[in-house]
């Protein structure tokens, strides 16, 4: 018998993987099952990059292999990108990565700088990659708590307490998903000197920054932050392009380089016409992001009424792709989510995926259309 590597014994399917399948075979059987479970968007991409898409596949270099760093053009549109939104300097040439979305990034960021036995902190309640992958490559993670009355941000005297000697990387998430916590300027200048004093990589994932969020950060944008920061960054939630699978590492060039190395020895660049339309998709002026995000405040609004008629609480103030509600007291996440699906048939995600501390707590998806969310609130 043939078995699969040692590895894989603490790292389980994806929960939306395993779900899905549950999901689908309900429809199968004839159930009107609703999903506001996944933050997958529904809305279309900036029409001028799926237009150039089209025509670049007539372009003579179109179909050939691509630079592993992808088109200067694309590195150079992000540099913009990053200057007129974030007041961020980068060097197209040696600060910026395109990547075949940033969840290849988690991997390659943490193939690049951990070795076996090293150690990650994590966010309790997090992105459940983080995790999934630290256990890929043998290292071991450890969980710092993120707690409502400290607005989801670590506490950084407990953190100072662990034994950080084989700690490498440090993940964090602002604007924060599951949560939609955004993070303060304080908490910035504290999470860089916490690297800096530890010889910690830090790295922001950064993905939800132009969702319902008037003011858009980026961690290189404080004091510092190039000498132990790394950011990545989507193309999915802020342009509509979550199938096209674009998204980008910046930093200084030593840590994008290491990552570079790895990088190159995983894939053979990025589709042509793919990387033509995102260039495009990043001049899109204010007026994308606010029409964007109309749509978003009223689906927003909706879910609310939603999650009311559930008997759960929610920060009006959160932001990013979902709304994250506060159960009833003594409620269980999976026991509620599993109720909402047999009796109501909508698909809800349990706080605790995202880790223990997301227990007590449930997320809904603003990937529905209106008439969609009216008719869940209908059936709540």
């Amino acid at each position: 018998m043939i078995e699969v590597a040692k590895r894989l014994q603490n790292v389980e399917e994806y929960y939306f993987s395993k779900k899905l399948r549950e999901v689908a075979l309900l429809k199968s059987q004839g159930k009107p099952i609703i999903n506001l479970g996944i933050g997958s968007p529904d809305l279309e991409p900036p029409f001028k990059a799926s237009m150039l898409l089209q025509d670049s596949l007539l372009d003579e270099k179109a179909h050939q292999y691509q630079s592993y760093q992808g088109l200067p053009e694309l590195r150079e549109g992000i540099a913009n990108f990053y200057k007129t939104h974030y007041e961020v300097n980068l060097s197209s040439q040696t600060e910026i990565l395109p990547l075949m979305g940033s969840k290849e990034g988690i991997m390659h960021i943490s193939m690049a700088f951990l070795n076996k036995g090293d150690k990650v902190l994590i966010p309790n309640p997090g992105y459940p990659t983080y995790a999934s992958v630290t256990k890929l490559l043998e290292a071991k993670p450890v969980f710092y708590d993120l707690k409502e009355d400290n607005n989801w941000e670590p506490d950084f005297a407990a953190l100072e307490r662990l034994d950080l000697k084989r700690v490498k990387i440090m993940w964090i998430n602002y604007p924060h998903m599951p949560t939609g916590a955004n993070a303060t300027n304080k908490f910035y200048d504290k999470v860089i000197a916490f690297g800096k004093r530890h010889d910690i990589l830090i790295v922001n994932d950064n993905p939800y920054s132009f969702i319902l969020n008037d003011k858009p950060v980026s961690i290189l944008r404080y004091k510092n932050a190039k000498d132990v920061c790394l950011e990545l960054n989507s193309l999915s939630k802020t342009f509509n392009m979550a199938g096209w699978r674009v998204g980008m590492l910046v930093g200084n060039y030593d840590f994008i380089s290491a990552v570079l190395r790895v990088k190159s020895n995983m894939d053979s660049g990025m589709f042509y016409g793919i990387q033509k339309g995102a260039i495009e998709a990043l001049k899109c002026s204010e007026m994308w992001f606010k029409s964007l995000n109309s749509v978003y405040q009223r689906r927003r609004a909706l879910v609310w009424k939603l999650a009311k008629g559930l008997n759960c609480t929610y920060d009006e103030h959160a932001t990013g792709l979902f709304v994250w509600a506060k159960l009833p007291p003594h409620m269980k996440s999976e026991e509620f989510t599993d109720l909402v699906l047999k009796e109501h048939s909508i698909f809800i995600t349990p706080g605790t995926v995202f880790g223990s501390n997301g227990e007590g707590y449930v997320r809904f998806s603003l990937c529905a259309s209106e008439d969609v969310i009216e008719e869940a609130i209908a059936r709540v």
